[in-house]
């Protein structure tokens, strides 16, 4: 055990994790020059396609140290994205120490504070890395200074290296043998194994990725999950080469699969503990914190017939992607799908992407709302994560938003712009300071539903993609809140409905309306399309109607044979708008969610 290493690559975005990652693999042979390609570990097609890491993966490589010895290191690669942070600290709980990767001339932003503190409440070593050290504009000097001063790490313990070149890589595996702490643990006591992430393979059923933490596991063993005592036989234990690896048994300390033919998706809960049936432990170990959804949005099939096939690929999905949650919904406009929790938006896009990519539906998804507290007259209060299910407004006392502290790294030049931007987002209690000479470490508290519109679109369209973005939540505070209807040739459309200040309603009205006009097509009659707030209308668009011409037969005579025809037309149309339905496109819900170019 002493000669095992479980450790994860932890980063801002962009500041080459993946790519550290890939020459690690190379330099412990574990690929042949044939079978790698860059970003080696990022095997979804979106990942590859945004060049980002979604899902965090485990990799095992063999390693023969400087002094003789051969070491196993687990490797963890990790998203560096705020709304995946949560993919992070599940990985930080299978490791007993992270490489903290710093650009060299980025130097520190938002997620490089954030994964620290991750890394230090799960008391893991760290050992600092300068990477880019080949690039232009590098300054590791003034870098290592800053870790020095900012984050408080030791100097002898700094790391230089290109993950591009390859330039001190050598050095950082040393590093790594003599830093890191080997992982703790009783290979004689009963088992205890903690599920850290699982994905579903439609012939061997859920695949169990685990740290054993205590005894050991091998094919043929009955297992129970702790939670809820279901027990499975073995089939296949290992570890994670480049392709799963079947071993004869995974002992304390190791990192590695389990499959058991577990058909049962609901079984295999991440952070769940496994244990043997015939001798189990004394207690499960700790899980993790569940994740804490701040974006909530339904998603319903394009076809009324691909419920079922939705309803199981989400249950696939979270399996993968434990963050997610998600629960039946309906709507008159859209018919039935589900109400799901998100990260953030960038979470929403993904898994958008992820279920029409891997399970091939299309899908639909209603405007983007936060969880707000709705006080009622009688002192109850309700949680509203839906519009549709918004109180009466006369039986409302007050209603609370959660509001969020920002933090911002920017360059100097671009203060002035992110300042008005976070005061048009009803931003609070805003302070600056300089980490360093020319850049900016700005806080601001906002509320949460300004943030998930396109708050982080505009940041980096304003910063020219400098300005890095990192946000917790902090509390519930008194707002003034409306619900915002959008009606449609009199009709309300309830996927459509809004919840937003009173201050902002007119304007995102507008926006709405303008947005829906685009999309809906002309009828033979006029459309109103109106934003509305409880009974008073703040905003209307209208739909021309397409006019056939009833004059044209109709050449020279009386003015009143013309007027007769025309009326005749008013009296037509007039009917027409009575009884017809209007069509909304499918893309007309996309639209209303996309922001101004502005």
């Amino acid at each position: 055990m002493k000669n095992i290493r479980n450790f994860s690559i932890i980063a801002h975005i962009d500041h080459g994790k993946s790519t550290l990652a890939d020459r690690f693999i190379q330099h412990c042979g574990s690929v042949s020059d044939r079978e790698f390609k860059d970003q080696l570990l990022d095997n979804m097609d979106i990942e590859r396609e945004r060049g980002i890491t979604i899902k965090s993966q485990t990799i095992c490589l063999p390693y023969q140290a400087a002094d003789g010895q051969q070491y196993v290191f687990n490797l963890v690669d990790t998203p560096g994205h705020v709304d995946f942070s949560y993919e992070v600290s599940r990985a930080l709980a299978a490791c007993e120490g992270a490489l903290l990767l710093v650009d060299a001339a980025q130097g520190i932003e938002a997620q490089t504070l954030a994964n620290l503190y991750l890394a230090m409440e799960n008391d893991l070593e760290i050992i600092p890395v300068i990477n880019k050290i080949d690039l232009p504009a590098a300054e590791p000097e003034k870098v290592a200074l800053e870790i020095e001063e900012d984050l408080g790490l030791e100097a002898e313990r700094i790391q230089l290296c290109s993950a591009k070149t390859g330039k001190g890589v050598p050095e950082l595996l040393e590093a790594i043998v003599k830093y890191l702490p080997p992982p703790t643990g009783d290979p004689d006591l009963p088992l205890q194994a903690m599920i850290f992430d699982a994905q579903y393979d439609s012939f061997r059923g859920t695949i169990i990725s685990c740290k054993v933490a205590n005894g050991r596991v091998k094919a043929g063993d009955q297992i129970s999950f702790c939670s809820t005592g279901r027990s499975h036989k073995v089939e296949e234990v290992g570890h994670f080469r480049f392709k799963k690896e079947p071993a004869k048994e995974l002992a304390a300390g190791e990192v590695g699969y389990i499959i058991a033919g577990i058909k049962n998706i609901a079984d295999a809960q991440v952070g769940d503990t496994i244990t043997l049936k015939e001798n189990p432990c004394a207690k499960p170990l700790s899980g993790y914190q569940p994740a804490k959804q701040v974006v909530f949005s339904s998603i319903y099939p394009v076809s009324t017939e691909d419920y079922e096939d939705l309803a199981t690929a989400m249950e696939k999905l979270t399996l993968n992607d434990a963050s997610l949650t998600f629960q039946k919904d309906s709507s008159s406009a859209l018919g039935f799908g589900f109400r799901c929790g998100f990260l953030g938006l960038l979470h929403l896009e993904v898994v958008q992407e992820r279920l029409e990519r891997e399970f091939g539906l299309s899908l639909i998804l209603t405007v983007p709302s936060v969880n707000y507290h709705v006080y009622l007259n009688d002192s109850t209060m309700v949680e509203v994560d839906n519009p549709a299910y918004y109180p009466d407004p006369g039986s409302i006392q007050r209603v609370e938003e959660p509001y969020i502290k920002a933090t911002i790294m920017i360059p100097e030049r671009y203060m002035g712009a992110v300042m008005n931007l976070c005061m048009e987002r009803r931003g609070v209690n805003s302070n600056h300071h300089y980490p360093m000479p020319g850049r900016i470490e700005y806080t601001c508290e906002l509320p949460l539903s300004e943030v998930i519109y396109d708050f982080y679109d505009r940041l980096k369209s304003l910063t020219q993609g400098y300005g890095s973005f990192d946000y917790e939540i902090l509390d519930y505070r008194t707002g003034d809140l409306v619900k915002m209807d959008l009606l449609v040739n009199g009709e309300r459309v309830d996927a459509l409905s809004q919840l937003v200040h009173r201050d902002n309603a007119r304007a995102r009205g507008l926006s709405a309306c303008e947005k829906l006009k685009e999309e809906i097509p002309r009828h033979m009659f006029k459309i109103a399309i109106q934003a509305a707030i409880g009974g008073n209308i703040i905003a209307r668009t209208t739909v021309a109607a397409m006019r056939k011409d009833v004059l044209a037969k109709c050449y020279g005579g009386d003015i009143t044979r013309k007027r007769k025809l025309l009326e005749k037309q008013k009296a037509g149309k007039k009917k027409m708008k009575t009884v017809g339905n209007v069509e909304i496109p499918q893309s007309a819900f996309l639209a209303v969610l996309k922001s101004d170019d502005s």
